[in-house]
Protein backbone atom coordinates (compact mmCIF):
# COMPACT_ATOMS: atom_id res chain seq x y z
CA UNK A 1 0.00 0.00 0.00
CA UNK A 2 2.51 2.39 0.75
CA UNK A 3 4.30 1.03 -2.37
CA UNK A 4 1.21 2.78 -4.61
CA UNK A 5 1.00 5.73 -2.49
CA UNK A 6 4.40 6.67 -3.24
CA UNK A 7 3.79 6.49 -6.84
CA UNK A 8 0.88 9.00 -6.64
CA UNK A 9 1.98 12.37 -6.57
CA UNK A 10 0.84 15.60 -4.69
CA UNK A 11 -1.95 16.52 -7.76
CA UNK A 12 -3.45 12.63 -7.56
CA UNK A 13 -3.60 12.74 -3.84
CA UNK A 14 -5.38 16.36 -3.81
CA UNK A 15 -7.78 15.33 -6.62
CA UNK A 16 -8.23 12.22 -4.88
CA UNK A 17 -9.13 14.45 -1.99
CA UNK A 18 -11.52 16.68 -3.54
CA UNK A 19 -13.36 13.49 -4.61
CA UNK A 20 -13.63 12.20 -1.85
CA UNK A 21 -14.88 15.33 -0.24
CA UNK A 22 -17.59 15.64 -2.82
CA UNK A 23 -18.32 11.90 -2.19
CA UNK A 24 -18.27 12.31 1.97
CA UNK A 25 -19.00 15.82 3.18
CA UNK A 26 -18.31 14.92 6.16
CA UNK A 27 -14.17 14.78 5.71
CA UNK A 28 -14.82 18.33 5.91
CA UNK A 29 -15.83 18.63 9.23
CA UNK A 30 -12.89 16.48 10.07
CA UNK A 31 -12.22 18.18 13.54
CA UNK A 32 -15.44 17.03 15.34
CA UNK A 33 -14.22 13.26 16.11
CA UNK A 34 -11.04 11.34 16.06
CA UNK A 35 -13.16 8.55 15.85
CA UNK A 36 -15.26 9.08 12.69
CA UNK A 37 -11.88 10.28 11.17
CA UNK A 38 -10.29 7.15 11.67
CA UNK A 39 -13.30 5.46 10.68
CA UNK A 40 -13.48 6.83 7.40
CA UNK A 41 -9.48 6.32 7.32
CA UNK A 42 -9.86 2.87 7.87
CA UNK A 43 -13.10 2.34 5.16
CA UNK A 44 -10.70 3.89 2.51
CA UNK A 45 -7.72 2.04 3.50
CA UNK A 46 -10.10 -1.07 3.14
CA UNK A 47 -11.21 0.61 0.01
CA UNK A 48 -7.51 1.14 -1.56
CA UNK A 49 -6.66 -2.27 -0.69
CA UNK A 50 -10.01 -3.50 -2.56
CA UNK A 51 -9.18 -1.49 -5.44
CA UNK A 52 -5.40 -2.96 -5.54
CA UNK A 53 -6.33 -6.02 -5.21
CA UNK A 54 -8.56 -5.66 -8.09
CA UNK A 55 -6.18 -4.10 -9.98
CA UNK A 56 -3.81 -7.45 -9.59
CA UNK A 57 -6.81 -9.85 -10.26
CA UNK A 58 -7.56 -7.50 -13.25
CA UNK A 59 -3.17 -7.84 -14.29
CA UNK A 60 -3.64 -11.29 -13.49
CA UNK A 61 -6.55 -12.05 -16.19
CA UNK A 62 -5.43 -9.72 -18.82
CA UNK A 63 -1.62 -12.12 -18.52
CA UNK A 64 -3.93 -14.81 -18.61
CA UNK A 65 -5.82 -13.40 -22.43
CA UNK A 66 -2.53 -12.83 -23.35
CA UNK A 67 -0.94 -15.94 -22.66
CA UNK A 68 -4.41 -17.41 -24.50
CA UNK A 69 -3.81 -14.99 -27.38
CA UNK A 70 -0.37 -15.69 -27.64
CA UNK A 71 -1.36 -19.36 -28.09
CA UNK A 72 -4.31 -18.23 -30.54
CA UNK A 73 -1.72 -16.91 -32.68
CA UNK A 74 0.60 -19.56 -32.62
CA UNK A 75 -2.08 -21.94 -33.81
CA UNK A 76 -3.32 -19.21 -36.34
CA UNK A 77 0.56 -18.97 -37.57
CA UNK A 78 0.55 -22.76 -37.86
CA UNK A 79 -2.92 -22.47 -39.84
CA UNK A 80 -1.97 -20.54 -42.18
CA UNK A 81 1.69 -22.38 -42.65
CA UNK A 82 -0.76 -25.36 -43.63
CA UNK A 83 -2.79 -23.57 -45.96
CA UNK A 84 0.52 -21.74 -47.62
CA UNK A 85 1.84 -25.32 -48.27
CA UNK A 86 -1.71 -26.38 -49.24
CA UNK A 87 -1.61 -23.79 -51.70
CA UNK A 88 1.89 -24.60 -52.77
CA UNK A 89 0.64 -27.79 -53.56
CA UNK A 90 -2.70 -27.15 -55.35
CA UNK A 91 0.38 -24.35 -57.48
CA UNK A 92 2.23 -27.28 -58.38
CA UNK A 93 -0.60 -29.59 -59.25
CA UNK A 94 -2.16 -26.42 -61.52
CA UNK A 95 1.44 -26.48 -63.23
CA UNK A 96 1.14 -30.46 -63.76
CA UNK A 97 -2.09 -29.42 -65.55
CA UNK A 98 -0.73 -26.40 -67.61
CA UNK A 99 2.30 -29.15 -68.74
CA UNK A 100 -0.80 -31.56 -69.66
CA UNK A 101 -2.10 -29.32 -71.43
CA UNK A 102 0.92 -28.12 -73.65
CA UNK A 103 1.05 -31.43 -74.62
CA UNK A 104 -1.94 -31.71 -75.89
CA UNK A 105 -1.36 -28.16 -77.67
CA UNK A 106 1.10 -30.47 -79.44
CA UNK A 107 -0.56 -33.01 -80.46
CA UNK A 108 -3.30 -31.04 -81.47
CA UNK A 109 -0.52 -29.36 -83.89
CA UNK A 110 0.57 -32.12 -84.79
CA UNK A 111 -2.93 -33.65 -85.89
CA UNK A 112 -3.51 -30.35 -87.49
CA UNK A 113 -0.48 -30.95 -89.29
CA UNK A 114 -1.29 -34.21 -90.69
CA UNK A 115 -4.94 -33.29 -91.68
CA UNK A 116 -3.41 -30.61 -93.83
CA UNK A 117 -1.01 -33.10 -95.70
CA UNK A 118 -4.87 -35.37 -95.37
CA UNK A 119 -6.42 -32.05 -97.40
CA UNK A 120 -3.14 -31.80 -99.58
CA UNK A 121 -3.63 -35.87 -100.48
CA UNK A 122 -6.91 -35.19 -101.17
CA UNK A 123 -6.49 -32.30 -103.41
CA UNK A 124 -3.81 -34.57 -105.74
CA UNK A 125 -6.47 -37.45 -105.70
CA UNK A 126 -9.36 -34.53 -106.59
CA UNK A 127 -6.91 -33.26 -109.58
CA UNK A 128 -6.23 -36.88 -110.53
CA UNK A 129 -10.15 -37.32 -110.64
CA UNK A 130 -10.42 -34.38 -112.59
CA UNK A 131 -7.60 -35.95 -115.11
CA UNK A 132 -9.47 -39.13 -114.98
CA UNK A 133 -12.86 -37.44 -115.47
CA UNK A 134 -11.14 -35.65 -118.42
CA UNK A 135 -9.82 -39.03 -120.13
CA UNK A 136 -13.23 -40.19 -119.50
CA UNK A 137 -14.80 -37.21 -121.39
CA UNK A 138 -12.23 -37.93 -124.34
CA UNK A 139 -12.94 -41.34 -124.35
CA UNK A 140 -16.40 -40.79 -124.60
CA UNK A 141 -16.14 -37.98 -127.36
CA UNK A 142 -13.98 -40.24 -129.15
CA UNK A 143 -16.48 -43.12 -128.48
CA UNK A 144 -19.25 -41.14 -129.75
CA UNK A 145 -17.03 -40.24 -133.04
CA UNK A 146 -16.77 -43.68 -133.72
CA UNK A 147 -20.01 -44.81 -132.77
CA UNK A 148 -21.13 -42.16 -135.54
CA UNK A 149 -19.15 -43.14 -137.28
CA UNK A 150 -19.81 -46.90 -137.59
CA UNK A 151 -23.34 -45.38 -137.39
CA UNK A 152 -22.78 -43.72 -140.37
CA UNK A 153 -21.46 -46.41 -142.26
CA UNK A 154 -23.67 -48.73 -141.02
CA UNK A 155 -26.13 -46.80 -142.58
CA UNK A 156 -24.39 -46.26 -145.84
CA UNK A 157 -23.74 -49.73 -146.07
CA UNK A 158 -27.16 -51.00 -145.66
CA UNK A 159 -27.91 -48.42 -148.37
CA UNK A 160 -25.33 -49.89 -150.73
CA UNK A 161 -26.34 -53.22 -149.83
CA UNK A 162 -30.22 -52.63 -150.52
CA UNK A 163 -29.09 -50.85 -153.69
CA UNK A 164 -27.38 -53.59 -154.57
CA UNK A 165 -29.98 -56.46 -153.72
CA UNK A 166 -32.85 -53.85 -155.48
CA UNK A 167 -30.36 -53.50 -158.42
CA UNK A 168 -29.87 -57.26 -158.80
CA UNK A 169 -33.66 -57.64 -158.07
CA UNK A 170 -34.94 -55.48 -161.07
CA UNK A 171 -31.97 -56.88 -163.10
CA UNK A 172 -33.27 -60.46 -162.79
CA UNK A 173 -36.31 -59.28 -163.21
Amino acid sequence: MKDMASKLTKEDLEHIGEYLVKKYPAIKDSGRSRKYSRDFEMDIRERIVRVEEELKNQREILNIMIAQMDKRFELSEKRFDQVDRRIDQIDKRFEQVDKRFEQIDKRFEQVDKRFEQVDKRFEQVDKRFEQVDKRFEELRTDMNRGFKMMMWFTGFGFTIVTSFITGVFIFLK
